[in-house]
């Protein structure tokens, strides 16, 4: 089993509830999210705990997820799973004075064949994840003026 942890930390000039109600909604990733072309999650259905989706990404991986904290304005996780890779995503939310820091944290781990996608993925996460966050920032700017 190879696994990699991964933190990036992103300020944001949204407040925290800005952030967090456009981050965790999946509908919303492709928009901000480079690596994805689509999720199958219904229309009208607010995020929640226990919220379940798919995923297209640009490579062609069709990850199933799960969310599995959610607490408003604060933090927000995801599990993911593809085949033989595992993947988890925990974000946190903290205001500041001129918005909010948006911190990420989370891990890639694989077995057997999959465990080279997994390691490579996670050295690719950190950079990945803070870029994403970056353009979710201009998306919420977007939407606000």
């Amino acid at each position: 089993m190879t696994s990699r942890q991964f933190t990036a930390t992103v300020e944001l000039p949204h407040s925290a509830e800005q952030a967090f109600a456009y981050l965790v909604d999946p509908r919303r990733r492709p928009e901000w999210q480079s690596s994805l072309l689509s999720v199958d999650v219904p229309e009208d259905e607010e995020p929640h705990l226990g919220q379940t989706w798919t995923e297209l990404t640009v490579v062609g991986v069709r990850p199933s997820l799960e969310v599995v904290e959610f607490e408003p304005f604060r933090s927000w996780a995801e599990r993911g799973a593809w085949r033989g890779v595992e993947a988890t995503l925990r974000l946190r939310f903290i205001g500041t004075r001129d918005g909010c820091r948006v911190v990420g944290e989370g891990e890639v781990s694989g077995s057997g064949l999959y465990a080279v996608a997994a390691g490579s993925s996670g050295l690719l996460a950190k950079r990945a994840i803070a870029a994403d966050l970056r353009t979710a920032g201009h998306r919420i700017a977007q939407r606000t003026d």
